[in-house]
């Protein structure tokens, strides 16, 4: 039996996710089909009788957003939320705003994917000269953060992800965890495929086939030494949730026509 249990979730489609681009570390609201995504997730959620003791979140407004709209539809718009850019999304460096079926057709498939999933590999930085270069840095939630301007990621692998997410896994969400809290994780496609990969111990090479969809809980059911008593679970209707997997991989595809 678990001893800990722990909800996982990628925000709902986001304005950019629906565009095909790098969001990264733009700051996008949800869609209309983010919106619906994020609250049939919490009515889901509030059918299969969880509730929660605290939030965490990133700094994302997408990320934020559905989380209010999750607790909102359980009826838990009382519980508390924390936001962190440890959690915020992977930042894709020079690639941000750029469509990815144009990447591949520009660059390959296989090179879109190594940049996308892969656990090593950054992308190009982004420069000053980059069009959302002062729309990221000069924003004012990153001057309340636990890290100075100069010091935030100008690229990041999921390596470089996992690195500056696990102090706060350890530091912040692990205590609570353990004091019995029920906790919501609302964060992005690789800052949740880096904490799966910590917490599961997929390999370098095997993440990259993890693959999430926007919008879908997941279930992390852990023993007394915070390891995985089985895979994690996606909540929901699984055939669904295998036609949302395949889109996420398709975006990195070259379109049809253009092939």
């Amino acid at each position: 039996m678990a001893k800990y249990r722990l909800v996982l979730l990628r925000h709902g489609e986001g304005a950019w996710n629906k565009e095909n681009r790098f969001c990264s570390w733009v700051d996008q609201k949800l869609s209309s089909d983010g919106i619906k995504e994020a609250q049939n997730c919490g009515k889901h959620l509030k059918a299969l009788g969880f509730e929660f003791d605290l939030v965490f979140t990133s700094v994302l407004s997408r990320s934020i957003q559905t989380a209010w709209l999750v607790l909102e539809e359980m009826g838990q718009e009382w519980v508390p939320i924390q936001s962190s850019w440890r959690l915020n999304e992977r930042h894709y460096g020079a690639l941000i705003g750029l469509n990815r079926a144009e990447m591949a057709l520009n660059h390959g498939e296989e090179q879109v994917k190594i940049w996308r999933r892969s656990y090593d590999v950054t992308p190009p930085p982004i420069t000053e000269s980059h069009p959302y270069y002062e729309e990221i840095y000069n924003d004012r939630r990153y001057k309340c953060s636990d890290v100075s301007q100069d010091n935030l990621p100008r690229a990041e692998s999921l390596k470089d992800v996992l690195d500056r997410l696990l102090p706060y896994w350890s530091e912040k969400i692990v205590p609570e965890l353990k004091s019995g809290k029920m906790i919501l994780i609302s964060a992005h496609g690789n800052s949740s495929r880096a904490l799966l990969k910590h917490v599961e111990g997929i390999s370098d090479k095997d993440i990259i086939n993890v693959t999430l969809p926007t919008g879908v809980p997941i279930l992390l059911e852990l023993d007394e030494n915070l390891r995985p008593l089985g895979p994690h679970q996606f909540l929901g209707d699984q055939e669904a949730i295998q036609a949302a997997i395949k889109k996420v991989e398709d975006q990195g595809k070259v379109k049809s026509a253009e092939k």
